[in-house]
């Protein structure tokens, strides 16, 4: 029997590993500086946890949750998105306590996982970026959100992005608001797809983000929430936008943007990328908003929240096609060529001593010809060859040649372990 990986997943090989890294290095520096601290959950949650949070309507525990009953006979699942788990840990943990400051501060960097049609970008195994702010109900919080989005694409050379902004008010709110919903689209219920139906009965909202054609003649008559919004929430909105514009982020009004997810309050964004090198239409890359009622779900005190989320793999796609340059190959500092035994045990201890002094190096342990050893440097793109035979062991000191230029010289073995730095630095 041929084993292969599941459906919907992908090996992230050598070669493209180095790329994720490079891009999980910058965020976790950029996060830090906002002064962001990294949290990790566990890839499996209760089930009940994400269908309290993402709403039972909706289409990721409808459709997309892979769940399972353990050996205990307990109901779980494996987590589809990343906040629910965040906010559990958030109240399990009592980090609401007098002793931790506000707001606070996390983020994530993990895989989750929905049952859904894979295509480019998009995985049954998924990896997710995210923040996570929690206590402050003021909208500089969510300025400040947004604009750690905006900032973070940008550092990473993401290109052509547009941001969308909506509000979804509060629970009064979207009380009037789905009420005029379903007085809105009720007379073109046989018109409707089937899961437009069903969400007419259970969370008319969800029609706004609906892709199918038959639904969406008729969204642009449909009701916009930004005309039922109460006064504290469109002094917050009018708030955020002026904001935008004061620190010349142009941004636009998307009246039928409502996330996918149940737990959103007030403002909600997405930044959307549109390249015609990436896709026919334009792609959201990071969305996330508000959810200021999900940790008094979950049993702890009531506390405001705002965050956001980037999928990985779509992020990866775009900084391929946009910013190639930042997954540039670095190469090897160092490649030791050596000839017999005895140099290969000296080759070992001295490529030891260059790592401990914070360089990259590699040595041949198959005692090659040394001509097959140098084409091995070549396509590791290595900076500088050493090489060690009997003479240099005589002498106790290695042949160093710079690739870039073929500078040859002469170092001694007790001056790696010393100084090679200050040598290296010093070399022109």
């Amino acid at each position: 029997m041929k084993l292969q990986k599941p459906k919907g997943t992908v090996d992230i090989l050598p070669g493209t590993v180095e790329h994720w890294q490079i891009v999980e290095e910058i965020a976790r520096k950029f996060f830090a500086r906002a002064n962001y601290h990294e949290i990790r959950t566990p890839i499996f949650e209760n089930y009940e946890l994400f269908a309290r949070s993402s709403g039972d309507s909706s289409d990721i525990v409808q459709k997309e949750m892979y769940d399972f009953e353990d050996k205990g006979g307990r109901r779980l699942a494996l987590r589809p998105e990343g906040t629910a788990g965040v906010v559990r840990s958030y109240v399990e943990n009592k980090l609401y306590g007098p002793e931790f400051a506000k707001p606070y501060k996390l983020y994530y960097i993990e895989p989750m996982f929905r049952y859904e049609r894979p295509q480019a970008g998009r995985q049954r195994q998924f990896h997710q970026i995210g923040v996570e702010a929690f206590g402050s109900d003021n909208p500089l919080q969510d300025l400040e959100t947004i604009l750690l989005g905006h900032d973070l694409l940008k550092e990473l050379g993401v290109q052509n992005y547009e941001l969308h902004l909506n509000n979804l008010g509060n629970s009064d709110v979207r009380e009037k608001y789905h009420a005029a919903l379903v007085d809105y689209f009720t007379p073109f219920t046989s018109e409707l797809s089937e899961d437009s139906k069903r969400r007419l009965e259970t969370n008319p909202l969800r029609i706004l983000d609906s892709k199918d054609k038959a639904d969406q003649k008729f969204l642009p008559d449909a009701p916009k929430i930004v005309d039922y919004l109460d006064d504290d929430s469109r002094t917050k909105f009018d708030f955020i936008k002026a904001s935008l514009t004061k620190r010349g982020i142009d941004y636009v009004m998307d009246d039928n943007l409502v996330r996918g997810l149940d737990y959103y309050t007030g403002t909600i964004f997405e930044f959307v990328v549109d390249d015609q090198k990436l896709w026919q239409s334009a792609s959201t890359i990071l969305a996330g908003g508000r959810y200021d009622k999900l940790v008094e779900e979950f049993s702890g005190p009531s506390t405001p929240a705002v965050g956001f989320g980037i999928g990985l793999e779509r992020l990866m796609l775009v900084l391929n096609v946009q910013n190639p340059d930042l997954f540039a190959p670095k190469g090897l500092d160092f490649y030791i060529a050596n000839v017999g035994e005895e140099a290969a045990m000296k080759a070992l201890e001295i490529a030891q001593d260059i790592r401990l002094a914070g360089y990259s190096a590699e040595m041949d342990v198959q005692q090659r010809k040394l001509k097959a050893q140098f084409k091995t440097a070549d396509r590791e793109n290595a900076k500088y060859v050493l090489t060690l035979g009997t003479d240099e062991l005589e002498q106790e000191q290695v042949s160093v040649k710079r690739l870039s230029d073929g500078k040859q010289f002469m170092l001694a073995f007790a001056e790696i372990q010393t100084n090679l730095k200050e040598l290296l630095e010093n070399l022109d």
